[in-house]
């Protein structure tokens, strides 16, 4: 009995590790994104950019989920809860995008990643809140430095106004929470190439119609931003988005926060080396604190764990 415990839970762990390598490997795609995106937007407006790329990431699944479920045999949901699961997270994820979006238009590369991290914080707090999962003094701390972070980050020295693309990236972290949960909630029981497909064209579709209604759209702005448009469809979105619904399915939603958040990380990076950004000593103080909290809020269950445990 105890030999085939230990084989269980030594298949779970490898589980583990091979999802979190996917999310590490999706945080790496969507930090680069933050510069393509920023490119993108000197052609084409938030919404159009945000539509094509999205729709061309949902074609791209369009194969990859039929795949999927032929090798499965049979689909893992019955259709209305996949249908369910497409409509969630694919309005919670037009949401997300879009506010980034904007919110990129104001705001450099490396910051909007650094903001968009807040989600890392709010998903604990989230599970509290929504699902009754206690959280310790150890959280709550990390949320009191996030806001701290977000104060050097958002607010300029002297003044105490926070910039309109920082609001827009706010609130494009809690879109984003939310999209999380639902994967977690639904990544186990649904085919999650399918997932993909119809998060990104519920996404690109509703982006669309704004762009249609609010932007102008040409075909010169499209061939300006055809690369950027090529990397955020096909990276970000199509293999990107695919590796955290994989990824998800074998990794506490804390962890994968935790993981995907490092994106951020990858954000300054490529923002310093393909855009010459610089953050100011006041901003990386603020990166500083928001990567403390985002450490704090994900190690402390873990830790709280082992002490209950010995």
């Amino acid at each position: 009995m105890k030999e085939t415990q230990r084989a269980a839970g030594g298949a779970d762990q490898r589980k583990a590790v091979r999802g979190s390598l996917l999310l590490l490997l999706g945080a790496m795609i969507w930090g680069a994104a933050f510069v393509a995106q920023r490119a993108g937007m000197d052609h084409l407006g938030a919404f159009t950019f945000s539509g094509i790329r999205m729709l061309l990431g949902g074609l791209v699944m369009i194969p990859v989920a039929a795949w999927t479920g032929r090798r499965q045999g049979q689909e893992k949901a019955d259709p209305g809860t996949q249908r369910k699961a497409g409509l969630l997270c694919g309005l919670l994820l037009f949401a997300a995008t879009s506010l980034q979006q904007l919110g990129l238009v104001q705001t450099a590369a490396g910051k909007a990643g650094f903001i968009t991290a807040l989600y890392v914080v709010l998903v604990p707090v989230a599970g509290m809140l929504f699902f009754h999962t206690h959280q310790g003094r150890a959280v709550w701390l990390g949320v009191g430095l996030a806001v701290a972070a977000l104060f050097l980050l958002c607010v300029p020295a002297g003044g105490f106004e926070v910039e309109g693309g920082d609001l827009l990236l706010i609130g494009c972290a809690i879109c984003f929470t939310g999209q999380i949960l639902g994967v977690d909630r639904y990544a186990a029981r649904v085919n999650g190439a399918a997932l993909a497909r119809d998060e990104f064209l519920m996404t690109g579709a509703l982006s669309m119609i704004l762009a249609l209604f609010l932007e102008p759209i040409t075909w010169e702005g499209i061939r300006g931003a055809l690369i950027p448009i090529l990397y955020t469809g096909i990276m970000s979105s199509a293999v990107g988005y695919t590796l955290q619904i994989i990824g998800q399915r074998d990794v506490n939603p804390t962890v994968a926060s935790l993981l995907m958040c490092m994106e951020s990380v990858f954000a300054v990076l490529t923002g310093a080396l393909l855009l010459g950004e610089r953050l100011t000593a006041r901003e990386l103080a603020g990166c500083a604190l928001m990567f403390l909290a985002v450490i704090l809020a994900q190690t402390a269950p873990a830790l709280r764990r082992k002490r209950t445990h010995g």
